[in-house]
């Protein structure tokens, strides 16, 4: 087990990942055509009237980032007072929090590919892979919420096959607030996670983390005016998007969707079709858990219609595959990050 500087040094690695692209991203993206960016930054704000039901009550990342962003605000005040009056502290004070949380997400996927049996030089550039996507960048650095559903999803993997019951609970408190989507994750949590939480405590679990959503929900529908029965309209309307999300997954801009969410790492999974991966006996396997995970996303996916961002949940389970191949598949032994690497400089000295 890896000590807690080591896990440090792991996490400041997925932050150093992540911070240099994700900047170019908060500096240089288009706000004028993305509407949900501009929600986030006025729930930031605590202006709630004309933000979309869907968003508006996803206050956490929000929340955290209009607190980081005063002590910011005094900084521009100083340094770039044109600036001060406008939303690039917030701004920045998103792309600091999500960064944060995303390499937060990422330390835990390490955790599970050691779980895995992975070394931890292949569980490393598993995650490195994982936060190359298109989509943590995109995710790290604008003003959104998906980093912290994606440690979510993170928690769930790593609290199912490790036993983590801490991991677990967090999981689910944290859920409801991040995502209402989380409703899908919920049942594989009482299924595969039994072991970190019996069921009877998840469900207790559950049932604090729905009252508490519920009571921001509440409180935020008071500020707007709004009535219960929009949120369950704005649900079922997400129905709607099943047809057209099959259409376009089976089309070639589906399957190009697909492909970018980890790009030419995909290709080091399919190297396992190439032959047998020489998984020593003993090791894990991925499991129904993992294979059910996906299944999971491939719902968040459906009702979303925007494929590659959902999509982008199942990192947890691809680091954990991208991992296992670099530590025992042959065509990776002279990397030297598993047992093959012995036969390998065993062979070379002959």
């Amino acid at each position: 087990m890896l000590r807690w500087r080591q896990l440090l040094v792991v996490y400041l690695l997925c932050v150093g990942v992540l911070a240099g692209s994700a900047y170019t991203m908060y500096v240089h993206y288009d706000f004028s055509h993305s509407l949900d960016t501009r929600s986030y930054l006025s729930v930031a704000r605590g202006e709630f009237r004309g933000v979309s039901i869907t968003r508006r009550y996803r206050v956490v990342v929000p929340a955290v980032a209009a607190a980081i962003a005063w002590p910011l605000e005094q900084v521009y005040a100083r340094i770039w007072p044109q600036r001060a009056a406008t939303d690039w502290p917030l701004r920045l004070a998103f792309y600091v929090v999500n960064t944060l949380i995303l390499a937060l997400a990422a330390l835990f996927m390490f955790r599970s590919c050691l779980l895995y049996g992975a070394s931890p030089g292949a569980a490393a550039l598993a995650v490195v892979a994982v936060l190359c996507s298109r989509w943590a960048v995109y995710i790290a650095g604008l003003p959104l919420v998906d980093s912290l559903y994606m440690l979510v999803f993170a928690l769930a993997f790593y609290g199912a096959i490790s036993g983590s019951g801490w991991a677990l609970a967090a999981c689910i408190l944290l859920g409801p607030q991040a995502k209402e989507s989380f409703v899908f994750l919920a049942p594989w949590l009482v299924v595969f996670g039994r072991r970190a939480l019996p069921w009877p405590k998840q469900l207790a679990l559950l049932a604090l983390a729905g009252a508490l959503a519920y009571g921001v929900r509440h409180w935020i529908d008071a500020q707007v005016g709004a009535t219960p029965q929009e949120s369950m309209h704005n649900a079922l309307d997400h129905l709607n998007n099943l047809l057209y999300s099959l259409r376009r997954l089976f089309s070639v801009k589906g399957a190009g969707e697909i492909f970018s969410i980890f790009g030419f790492f995909w290709l080091v999974l399919l190297a396992g079709l190439r032959g047998r991966s020489a998984v020593p006996a003993g090791q894990p396997a991925l499991g129904l858990a993992a294979w059910a995970l996906v299944a999971v996303v491939v719902v968040h996916m459906l009702l979303s219609s925007d494929l590659g961002r959902m999509g982008y949940l199942a990192a947890p389970v691809f680091a954990a595959s991208f991992s296992r191949q670099l530590t025992w598949h042959p065509l990776f032994a002279w990397l030297r990050l598993g047992d093959n690497a012995v036969g390998t400089r065993t062979g070379a000295k002959g």
